[in-house]
């Protein structure tokens, strides 16, 4: 009896289709919230703002790269990009999100540095009334939900759980390929032979653009690319098998030491 195989779904990234980002010379309030939709391989490209911004997941997976490394971001989550940070976002899938633009003034314990953050139900339902709250009909109430906000972004939990992206022209198309490719198991000897130089020099290069070793950083990687599978809908078995673990169990373990839980206890918290 023959069976029939099933496809496997492809990880190779799609080409993007940048759309425009939306126009605001300034801000009329301390913080501006704005509803935004991205279909399947959309993104905005590279820009600055000159506020704060945090990028908040509603629907799907979000891939935001700024200040030289790449987040990913999912239900739940949001990411602090603060004032004057080179970003762009991306939907891989059809994703929703609500942006805050926050003025420095009102929020000035939030970090100088990108970071992830988890949000509570409470702040997601406070960014979801100021979206539909009319400033100028309302002014004493609308401020005071953006005290409110400010308030609860200091009290979410962090996570520091990021991909660093070197610099380097040749080293940012290798870990694209990686990225791209993330169960390629071929070594640094083969990268330093396809890249022109010696497996010691590749690898100090590596480390002081990105502050890891390759290993670390393909684990961290595999974790990435995991979440974001996970929160669309694959199978951790195919997942593990597209990521390269000879087994589930294996990646299963990977994703435990990483986490502390399972990938499926994961995705039901999201």
């Amino acid at each position: 009896m023959s069976t029939k195989r099933q496809s496997r779904p492809s990880t190779q990234v799609p080409p993007w289709r940048e759309v425009p980002v939306p126009a605001l010379r300034q801000l009329p309030w301390p913080v501006v919230a704005r509803s935004q939709q991205l279909a399947a391989g959309e993104r905005f490209p590279p820009h600055a703002h000159a506020w704060n911004q945090l990028v908040f997941a509603t629907d799907g997976v979000l891939q935001v790269s700024a200040a030289h490394a790449r987040h990913v971001i999912t239900p739940q989550q949001a990411l602090w990009v603060p004032t004057g940070t080179l970003h762009h976002t991306g939907a891989l899938g059809a994703a929703a999100f609500r942006n805050l633009y926050l003025a420095d003034d009102a929020a000035p314990d939030m970090p100088d540095h990108c970071v992830v953050l988890e949000v509570s139900a409470l702040l997601r339902e406070l960014i979801v009334e100021l979206d539909r709250t009319t400033a100028d009909h309302d002014p004493d109430y609308y401020l005071t939900l953006c005290r409110l906000i400010t308030t609860q972004l200091r009290r979410q939990p962090r996570h520091l759980l990021h991909l660093p992206w070197p610099q380097d022209a040749r080293l940012q198309r290798w870990c694209q390929t990686l990225h791209d490719h993330p169960g390629d198991e071929r070594d640094m000897a083969y990268w330093a032979n396809r890249l022109g130089a010696s497996t010691r020099t590749l690898s100090r290069h590596f480390e002081r653009e990105t502050g890891m070793t390759l290993r670390a950083w393909r684990t961290r990687l595999r974790l990435l690319r995991a979440i974001e599978w996970l929160a669309q809908g694959r199978s951790p078995t195919v997942i593990a098998h597209e990521l390269g673990y000879a087994s589930a169990s294996a990646f299963n373990y990977m994703f435990r030491v990483e986490m502390g839980i399972s990938p499926l206890q994961w995705r039901r918290t999201r």
